[in-house]
């Protein structure tokens, strides 16, 4: 079965913006902690169990800005997989194998989960996040937080409307204090 699964870099005080300092936020690249072996495996192994990817517009940008002309095998996997990006203004996405989503953010999603069986994957793309979040679309939720903060900037969590309650699945320290948070939501039956 597929299963939408979130994840994201963030500060300890939650910011998610800018993390490499390419965004102008005026805080250099807050991720400039070592993820370390670990953490570069953890993110190799999780591209490797991703089936396809799901993006908000600007997200999709940036990875279309960085990631076609880089190789590699975390690369490579990227730039193969089903790539799908929900906007009302992408007309014809140039990224390979890219699909553009419209109308309704929800419907989009699950018309994803409908074509695949693996997990389907968002990076960056808070709004999207946000979106699916008040849709309880979300099936599990990775958090690697860096030992920073930053002050300012966009944060990971809007308000979803109501009290979301997760479920931490596992967790573990890499590199140099990045904590690996996995966290899935709990649903009522």
């Amino acid at each position: 079965m597929s299963r939408i699964v979130v994840s994201q870099f963030v500060s300890a005080d939650g910011v998610i913006e800018d993390p490499v300092g390419m965004e102008g936020l005026g805080r250099g690249s807050w991720t400039d902690t070592s993820f370390g072996e670990d953490g570069t495996k953890f993110k190799l192994d999780e591209i490797m169990d991703t089936e396809a990817m799901l993006f908000g517009r600007t997200t999709y940008d940036a990875y279309l800005a960085a990631w076609p002309s880089r190789d590699g095998e975390y690369a490579n996997r990227l730039n193969a997989m089903p790539k799908y990006v929900v906007s009302s203004t992408l007309e014809a996405p140039e990224w390979t194998n890219s699909t553009v989503l419209k109308g309704d953010v929800a419907e989009a999603a699950r018309s994803v989960k409908e074509r695949h069986a693996g997990n389907i994957m968002i990076q960056g793309s808070a709004q999207l996040a946000d979106a699916l979040l008040q849709h309880d679309l979300v099936d599990e939720w990775r958090l690697m937080v860096f030992p920073v903060v930053v002050g300012k900037g966009k944060r990971f969590f809007g308000d979803p409307g109501r009290a979301v309650n997760l479920r931490l699945t596992a967790s573990r320290s890499v590199g140099d204090g990045v904590a690996i948070l996995v966290y899935e939501p709990v649903r009522s039956a």
